[in-house]
C-alpha cells in the first residue's frame, strides 16, 4: 500500500505542471478568447436590438404618415363631392331659372297670341255682322220684288 501511495503522490507531483498548464491555458482562454468574444457578441446583440427597435419605429412612422395620407385623401374626396353637389344645385337653380324665364316668355307670348285672336275674332264677329245686315238686305230686295209678284 505504501508503494501505491508513492506512485500516486508520484503522478500528482508529475501531474502538477500539466494542471499549472492547465489553469493558465483556461485563464488564458478567458482573457483572450471568451471576454472579447463576450463582448463583441454582447455589442452585436445591442446593435441588432437597436436596429430591430429603429426598424419598428420606421414602420410605427410610416403607418402614422400612411394614416395622415388617408385622412388627407378621404378629407379632399369629400371636399370634391361638396364642390359637385354645389356646382350640381347651382345648375339646377340656372335651369330652373332659365326655364322660369321661358315660361314667361312662352306665357307672354300665349298671352299676346289670345289677345290677336280675340281682335281677329271681334273684327271677323263684326265683318260677319255687316256681312250678315248687307246679306239680308241683299235677301229681302230678292225676297220681296217675287212677293209683290215683281221679276228678278
Amino acid at each position: 500500500m505504501q508503494e501505491i501511495i508513492q506512485q500516486v503522490g508520484a503522478l500528482l507531483v508529475g501531474a502538477v505542471p500539466t494542471v499549472l498548464l492547465f489553469i493558465v491555458l483556461v485563464l488564458a482562454y478567458q482573457f483572450l478568447v471568451q471576454g472579447p468574444l463576450s463582448k463583441t457578441l454582447t455589442e452585436r446583440h445591442t446593435r441588432t436590438e437597436g436596429a430591430v427597435e429603429d426598424a419598428h419605429k420606421a414602420i410605427a412612422q410610416a403607418e402614422a404618415k400612411t394614416a395622415e395620407y388617408a385622412d388627407k385623401l378621404r378629407q379632399a374626396r369629400a371636399e370634391i363631392y361638396k364642390l359637385r353637389e354645389q356646382r350640381a344645385k347651382q345648375r339646377n337653380a340656372e335651369r330652373e331659372t332659365a326655364l322660369d324665364k321661358a315660361r314667361k316668355a312662352a306665357s307672354m307670348q300665349v298671352s299676346l297670341a289670345r289677345t290677336e285672336l280675340d281682335s281677329e275674332a271681334a273684327h271677323a264677329r263684326q265683318t260677319i255682322q255687316t256681312s250678315a245686315a248687307d246679306l239680308a238686305d241683299q235677301v229681302v230686295r230678292a225676297v220681296l220684288p217675287l212677293a209683290t209678284g215683281g221679276s228678278r
